[in-house]
């Protein structure tokens, strides 16, 4: 009996090892996720086009995985997509000195703006230096962030709506543009959706772009065919054999909602939610089973 209860010990250190291993390599791979999006009355030259999410970098982690966003942009540039969505929280605390984490966010990202590639972002709770451990948002830290961000070219949504730009610099007449809606972030309470739908009608071709994918059961039917939103990071470490399922379906006290495509009952009718893995670490450096995501969204009509 001795003998079988050392086994048993063995096997699994050995198994905590190799997961152990693997959680620490799996951050610096790359998954591209590519998806269709349907897209109720979308207009006939955005039929096929592509538009790539990727989001949640939170550079200056302890042994975070910086080093991938140079190989994430080089992946969004040769894939061509028509448009960049970015979810948020971009340095992991932009209480501390950040020149240098900001200054790697920028440098990463400048080459989509210099290949004429439209990129949009919102903020996450991260950019106002909000945590589960803190309560009061920094404003000052956030404008910091969105004005470097806006000096490469990266235009911020913040509870608006704008016509999508493509990559070609084609115009288009009202009728045939497609509109993103971009909301303020959830935790320090900047998400105003009735302002940021203000304008355009319910049933718009939109997509909608939030950072925390808990503002989306907020939207009006409708409102949102195609919602993307970040936040999660997948929950980082996944089981085998069970889809959409992390340790954080323990800690949540509803349901949580962490990667893919959400279940056609969360929300309202008319929207669909996708919720991006995003590319950095929170809390642990590891990933499992959860590898950092670019999603590539090919859009149709419905």
């Amino acid at each position: 009996m001795k003998k079988i209860i050392k086994k048993i010990g063995i096997f699994t250190a050995l198994l905590l090892a190799i997961v152990l291993i693997w959680g620490l390599i799996e951050p610096y791979l790359i998954n591209v996720q590519e998806e269709e999006a349907e897209i109720q009355n979308l207009p006939p030259q955005w039929e096929g086009e592509k538009i790539a999410v990727i989001g949640d970098f939170q550079v200056g982690m302890w042994m975070d995985n910086e080093s991938i966003l140079p190989r994430v942009v080089e992946k969004i540039i040769e894939k061509d997509p028509a448009s960049v969505l970015i979810t948020g929280d971009y340095i992991y605390h932009p209480t501390k000195g950040n020149s240098k984490e900001m200054e790697t966010v920028i440098d990463g990202l400048r080459p989509l703006t210099e290949a004429n590639i439209p990129v949009y972002a919102v903020l996450g709770n991260h950019d106002y230096a909000m945590s589960k451990k803190t309560s009061d948002p920094n404003e000052k830290k956030a404008q910091k962030v969105a004005s470097q961000l806006q000096s490469i070219g990266v235009e911020i949504l913040h509870n608006e709506t704008t016509p999508l730009e493509r990559d070609n610099g084609t115009e288009s007449s009202a009728e045939d543009k497609l509109y993103l809606t971009g909301i303020g972030a959830f935790w320090p309470e900047k998400a105003n959706i009735s302002k940021a739908l203000d304008g355009s009608p319910q049933h718009t071709p939109r997509v909608v772009l939030m950072h925390n994918p808990e503002v989306f059961a907020k939207l009006p039917a409708g409102s949102a065919p195609l919602a993307v939103a970040g936040h999660t990071h997948g929950g980082q470490i996944s089981v085998p054999f069970t889809p959409q399922w992390s340790y954080k379906d323990l800690l949540a006290k509803d349901e949580s909602h962490v990667d893919g495509w959400i279940d056609d009952e969360y929300g309202e009718r008319g929207n669909q939610l996708y919720v991006n893995r995003g590319l950095g670490l929170s809390v642990l450096p590891l990933r499992v089973l959860n590898m950092p995501e670019i999603t590539m969204f090919e859009l149709t009509s419905s």
